[in-house]
């Protein structure tokens, strides 16, 4: 059994993490820690838990996280993760760590003074881990200790934009992505733009032209790219926008394709024996190719579109993809929970890789409905 442990085990993430957990079979969840809730049960705190054998909620210890797990999901705010790594990294050398929050995420440690408005106080924790994007990254984050779980918006974003990066098929200059989330993204502290008279009945865009995700984006596509040969920075316009939902994300978002379409070098790599057209049908093709085998990426017929309905409470992603032949551009859209894609069932991803498990173990859930 892997020995568990949460910090912010009573935020949505963190209650997340262990509605996920008691169905998988492999771990024994030892430790949930919360500030705000130490020596209540978890069922006072999210209701449903009531009569599960679950760890009452209790306050932070180093030594009891070091010696009573094998693995700790931190999710704590960010510039909070950073100095609980580092000292469960020094006490226990072996341990491996999954970062909910943004503190591993970004390679360069100056960012986060521009964008998080704090200084990093690890950066060597910064080179020693590995970007969990599990579609991506699975080589890697299987001999890793530490890994960064992706942001909920970079996870859907990065998704859908993969394969057009990877084969040099769009300006990496033109993309433009509209993000909407569910009110839950926020996390659980009470905040007055959350409050239901507030948020129902009512859309707002927020984090207008600095919202932090950004850089998290940018570098990761730019790595995409790399891997295929293209130097190009990406420089995207991130716009997300807060919607009455409790959970979802949905992207819509657009790109210039390149200026020759039909050269070998947009279709390097791809398999040519599909004889692939770079419409609509064939740009779905491609993206069915680069996902083959990737149990929670779900591409869509041209016919569907891709809706927060259809993955809630599921570890998937749905990609649609359209290409607009009177404007030159693509179309790309995808729909994930940002609290199970987004956040915990991606660790559990995660962490199922890092311990040698099936990746989708504990989460073959089917999307519920309504």
């Amino acid at each position: 059994m892997i020995r568990v442990g949460i910090v912010g085990a009573a935020g949505y993430a963190g209650g997340e993490l262990i509605r996920l957990l008691v169905g998988h079979d492999g771990v024994a969840l030892t430790t949930l820690v919360s500030r705000t809730h130490a020596g209540k049960p978890v069922s006072q705190v999210y209701p449903g838990y009531y009569g599960y054998d679950l760890p009452h909620f209790r306050e932070i210890s180093m030594t009891n996280l070091a010696y009573e797990c094998d693995l700790v999901f931190i999710a704590a705010p960010s510039g909070a993760a950073w100095p609980l790594m580092k000292d469960l990294v020094s006490m226990k050398p072996g341990i491996k760590i999954i970062d909910i929050g943004s503190d591993l995420r970004l390679k360069d440690p100056s960012l986060y003074r521009k964008w998080y408005g704090y200084e990093h106080g690890a950066p060597e924790l910064l080179s020693q881990s590995v970007y969990g994007l599990s579609e991506l990254h699975a080589d890697e984050i299987k001999d890793a200790r530490l890994v960064a779980n992706p942001g909920c918006y970079p996870t859907a974003t990065i998704l859908a934009f993969a394969p057009l990066v990877r084969y040099g098929m769009v300006s990496m200059d033109s993309i433009v992505v509209n993000a909407l989330s569910g009110v839950s993204g926020a996390g659980r502290t009470p905040g007055l733009g959350y409050h239901f008279p507030e948020c129902n009945e009512n859309m707002r865009a927020y984090g207008l032209l600095c919202h932090r995700h950004v850089p998290e984006i940018e570098q990761e596509l730019a790595a995409i790219a790399r891997t295929g040969g293209w130097d190009d920075a990406v420089n995207l316009s991130f716009t997300p926008h807060l919607v009455p939902l409790n959970r979802g994300i949905l992207v819509t978002a657009y790109a210039d394709l390149g200026n020759d379409l039909s050269g070998d070098s947009c279709l390097r790599d791809v398999n040519r024996d599909l004889g692939i057209s770079l419409d609509t049908p064939g740009l779905t093709e491609i993206y069915r190719s680069f996902y083959k085998g990737k149990r929670f990426v779900r591409i869509l017929p041209p016919d569907e579109v891709p809706q927060t309905k259809a993955v809630a409470g599921s570890n998937y992603c749905d990609i649609g993809v359209r290409v607009d032949e009177r404007t030159g551009r693509v179309l790309v859209m995808a729909a994930i929970d940002n609290l199970v894609k987004g956040a915990a069932g991606q660790a559990i991803q995660n962490m199922n890789l890092m311990f040698g498990e099936p990746e989708d173990k504990g989460l073959n859930l089917a999307p519920f409905w309504p």
